[in-house]
């Protein structure tokens, strides 16, 4: 019996090879974190619109004061590259950059129907750890947003939800909120 089995740890350099020679399809839902490729759930239509709902809203909201990116990488060390569902990442980010890192995060935004679990979970922790200043989870099923602010270690200091009712703007534009409601479907 064994009783610990080694594991291999990719780091985003090799995960990113691992895309260019065509090991992963163009339309393979996959994304690396702590040092694993997981491979995502399908996407469904709540989620879709969901996702929809975000971009639009925040971009017609924030476009002016950051770069609003759907469904895009961010580096948050060498063994970690997930894709959130919404970035908004600072405008001082060199436009050559591809991918941005927690410095220049201002928002990670994760909908979460069927990866709740994962969401609040390990990805959280990652994000945490990173130092991804805010995190907000669209939970779908709840019908609400879980706000996570101030990165501590592996959490975040700060906890607290937004429902239906309520309203929600990011900690770095408090002054520009935005209805739970125009973005839950």
């Amino acid at each position: 019996m064994i009783a610990h089995a080694d594991t291999y740890r990719f780091s985003v350099e090799e995960y990113n090879k691992l895309g260019e020679v065509g090991v992963f399809h163009a339309d393979d839902r996959v994304e690396l974190l702590n040092g694993e490729i997981i491979i995502m759930a399908a996407i469904g239509k709540h989620h879709i619109i969901a996702v929809r709902r975000l971009n639009r809203i925040l971009n017609l909201r924030y476009s002016d004061l950051c770069y609003v990116d759907c469904q895009s990488p961010v580096v948050l060390d060498g063994f970690s590259e997930p894709q959130p569902d919404i970035l908004l990442v600072s405008l001082s980010i060199d436009a050559s950059d591809e991918k941005p890192t927690p410095a220049e995060t201002l928002l990670a935004v994760e909908v979460a129907d069927s990866t709740l679990r994962y969401d609040a979970g390990p990805k959280l922790h990652a994000y945490a750890r990173a130092g991804i200043r805010e995190y907000w989870i669209v939970n779908l099923a709840d019908r609400a947003i879980d706000v996570y602010r101030q990165p501590s270690g592996e959490n975040y200091a700060e906890h607290f939800r937004r429902e239906r009712a309520d309203q929600l703007a990011p900690a770095a534009f408090p002054d520009r909120p935005i209805a739970v409601a125009d973005i839950l479907p």
